[in-house]
């Protein structure tokens, strides 16, 4: 008999069946269905609607239940349409008609939200420490390579000297706005809608907030039908994992470029790489393509679940079925993507001697702009002066250094001998000392806040 079935007396179409059935997905949320349930036990005996022994064989037998998932002996039927049903369906079958009780007052509207809300709050988590030891795989690698000078760019065109440190933890910061964001998603995860029911809240005495402290929930959904409807969470959720998502997208780019044979400045550890089928001598960084390529679907993921809900009316509707393959798609992928990326950068071998010879005195014109500055020429006349340097240099096929001092004085008298002081990659990178600029010692400074961030407490007590 179908959960639902008292009033329809035609039998569902076989189609309609398929189209209707979640448990191919659903299923993986057993856990959460039991964990849910064996509170719910307990809620019912405290309201008097089951006495205690009621309580406890219930209680075993969800716990047979959870037993035969775990050891992959439980049995999906084909009647079982979905996860709610297959758990009573079996405790039914082992307890006998007191199972029949578990359900008094709660309606898979309720159930199925507060599943999902505890299936995320496990996994989100997982992911928070997978997080973690990203970002931890970071911080070592650039104390390990602290001194290492390379190129920075903007619009990939050289720009001035930075240390590779300094870029490599750039990402550090990028994916420590992710994870205070994802401790948000998680304050907000953490509300319960259980005993709720339908939409119109519980009619027979349940302890909501007894239930909350049993599931470890922070607080309780405030109107009972918002609680069944919302799916904010799951949106919070995916719109986190797009951006993290992004976030590993261009650390990706980075490194496929910087692997190029054309600039050579890191090389994978064989096993982030594959070959070709027929090029011998291929290396190809596939684990950083397909981190690039994987942030379509989980961008993809958050505009289906927006689309999904922009337009229901009020309260549950069958369309938030939909609302778990996405979710499920993208924690997938991210318990993927996350330890990928980690092992990248914590195997990643770097050359410095490429990125050292891939600078040029150009990068420091800004230095030549400040060394202006410094005698007294507004910045605006030095960036132009500086230019003019930059063009006599480049129409004689001279590095900047080799310009002749007289070449300096002509376009203004500022120039002075100790010009080429300026042509220091070393120093140019120690002058921007700056909070957050790339000098040592303010890397250095970024690196002991990292590991202040790294070795703190998590959110919530988890």
């Amino acid at each position: 008999m179908k959960l639902w079935g008292s009033r329809l007396q035609k039998s569902t179409n076989g189609l309609m069946e398929r189209f209707n059935a979640s448990i191919g997905f659903d299923r993986r949320l057993w856990a959460a269905d039991v964990q849910g349930s064996m509170a719910y036990a307990r809620a019912l005996e405290r309201a008097g609607l089951i006495t205690a022994e009621e309580r406890d064989v219930l209680l075993r037998g969800l716990e047979m239940v959870r037993a035969e998932f775990a050891e992959g002996r439980f049995q999906i039927q084909p009647t079982d349409e979905d996860i709610h049903t297959a758990v009573e369906r079996r405790l039914v079958e082992l307890v006998g008609q007191v199972g029949g009780k578990l359900h008094t007052g709660r309606s898979r509207n309720d159930q199925a939200a507060t599943d999902v809300r505890l299936y995320m709050l496990d996994k989100i988590a997982s992911l928070r420490e997978a997080l973690i030891n990203l970002q931890r795989a970071i911080v070592e690698k650039a104390e390990a390579h602290l001194g290492v000078i390379m190129p920075g760019y903007t619009h990939l065109q050289p720009a001035q000297p930075v240390l590779f440190s300094h870029w490599l933890l750039s990402y550090f910061w990028m994916l420590e706005r992710d994870r205070e964001r994802l401790d948000e998603v998680e304050k907000r995860t953490s509300t319960l809608p259980l005993g709720s029911g339908a939409l119109a809240g519980h009619a027979l005495g349940i302890d909501r907030q007894f239930l909350a402290q049993q599931l470890g929930f922070a607080r309780l959904a405030e109107n009972s039908m918002d609680a069944v409807s919302d799916r904010d969470h799951i949106i919070e959720f995916l719109a986190w994992a797009a951006l993290l998502q992004v976030h590993l997208s261009r650390l990706a780019e980075d490194l496929i470029t910087w692997s190029s044979a054309e600039f050579g400045f890191v090389e994978l550890d064989d096993a982030y790489a594959t070959g070709s089928s027929l090029m011998p001598q291929k290396k190809n960084p596939d684990s950083l393509e397909l981190l690039r390529g994987k942030t379509g679907r989980l961008i993809g993921h958050l505009v289906t679940l927006l689309t999904v809900t922009k337009g229901l009316p009020s309260t549950y509707n069958k369309d938030l079925q939909e609302d778990k393959e996405p979710l499920f798609d993208a924690v997938d992928t991210l318990e993927l993507a996350l330890p990928v990326a980690a092992g990248v950068i914590a195997t990643l071998k770097v050359h410095p001697r490429r990125m050292a010879e891939a600078l040029s005195d150009e990068m420091l014109a800004t230095d030549l702009a400040d060394y202006l500055v410094r005698r007294g020429v507004p910045f605006r006349r030095s960036h132009h002066l500086v230019g003019q340097v930059v063009r006599r240099a480049s129409e004689q096929g001279v590095p900047l250094r080799e310009l002749p001092l007289d070449e300096f004085k002509e376009v203004a008298e500022e120039f002075g001998e100790d010009v080429y002081q300026v042509f220091d990659f070393r120093r140019s990178v120690e002058a921007r000392d700056s909070y957050g600029g790339t000098a040592t010692q303010a890397v250095r400074r970024q690196l002991a806040k990292a590991r202040e961030i790294l070795n703190g407490p998590t959110p919530l007590g988890r």
